[in-house]
């Protein structure tokens, strides 16, 4: 039974410059839903296009009210329209999917039949993927890898848009940045259930992709944020002192072994005298090193305080056409 409206299904779309896809897409989506049987409705999150997709759009919806249309201020990024779709969405039921015909609107019906089993997230899974080989096969499946290891959420693909949630468990989480790809983590923190489905991978055939080999780089350090976030954002005692506890062990152990060479030897502490450009410029390096990486994670809890409490939104409405 809907909760709100009557609306069981919001499937979320963000489009940015899309206009060759639209209405394929549109076209696809009705073939699927209506066989559903379950009231729906579509809302398409205009990233800030400079094309032709926010006129397409209008006019479909002209002729059909299913449609609601969130034009954004700007290109705030696929994480940012995710966010804005989930928000002004009304469905019990959320699915996320791209807008670049590369999802198939036919594995809507997997996900939904898989979330009647009781999970709170399912998750699609390009099992059978057509994408370049060493520009994306290879970093998306070590990355995966790294994910599953890191979260300890057991999927094979977290970095695919198509996923279903239900609306309490998305709605528990603030999105910022690049996460919409470790949604099914963050979640996981509040105790949702997950699982996947295979789903359909389609080349794309209209547009450019935004993704390449150096969104692989992108993708590690998000890794690292995500992984203190979810496991030193209340505790992050335990890995600054951890670091500082090492580094003051090693400043003494050198200590320690200098002040045994000048006792035992008579050799003093300008030992390495000849050495001290590099010895001084190797410890800078080091030191201001561990100060940077600490500096930015503790800039992870200032920024993620500063969206959590909801005095900062990862994105600005120009209009709402609904």
């Amino acid at each position: 039974m809907a909760k709100k409206n009557d609306i069981y299904l919001s499937v979320v779309i963000p489009m940015y410059n899309e206009e060759k896809s639209v209405k394929k897409l549109y076209a696809k989506l009705l073939k699927h839903l209506d066989p559903l049987k379950k009231s729906y409705e579509i809302v398409f999150i205009d990233d800030g296009s400079i094309d032709k997709t926010l006129k397409l759009l209008l006019e479909l919806q002209k002729d059909d009210k299913r449609i609601k249309i969130v034009k954004l201020r700007g290109n705030f990024g696929q994480t940012s329209a995710l966010a804005a779709g989930f928000d002004h969405s009304i469905g019990e039921v959320i699915v996320s999917m791209d807008g670049d015909l590369q999802h198939d609107p036919s594995d809507i019906k997997k996900l939904l039949k898989k979330m009647d089993e009781g999970y709170d997230i399912v998750s699609g899974w390009r099992k059978d993927r057509v994408d370049n080989l060493i520009l994306r096969k290879i970093p998306s499946k070590i990355a995966n890898y790294m994910m599953a290891k890191l979260t300890k959420v057991d999927i094979h693909d977290f970095g695919t848009t198509l996923k279903a949630y239900r609306r309490d468990v998305i709605q528990s989480i603030r999105l910022y940045g690049q996460f919409h790809r470790f949604i099914p983590a963050l979640a996981s923190e509040v105790g949702a259930t997950i699982t996947e489905v295979p789903i359909k991978n389609i080349m794309r055939k209209h547009g450019k992709s935004n993704y390449g080999i150096f969104r692989t780089f992108t993708v590690f350090f998000d890794l690292i944020r995500i992984k203190f976030l979810l496991s030193y954002m209340s505790k992050p005692l335990q890995v600054f002192g951890l670091v500082g506890i090492l580094m003051l062990l090693a400043g003494g152990g050198v200590f320690s072994y200098l002040t045994f060479l000048k006792y035992a030897y008579g050799t003093g502490y300008g030992l390495m005298e000849y050495r001290a450009p590099l010895f001084i410029m190797s410890v800078f390096l080091m030191v201001s090193g561990i100060q940077l990486f600490t500096m930015g994670l503790l800039g992870e809890i200032i920024v993620k305080s500063l969206y959590d409490s909801g005095k900062k939104q990862p994105y600005y409405v120009d209009k709402i056409y609904s």
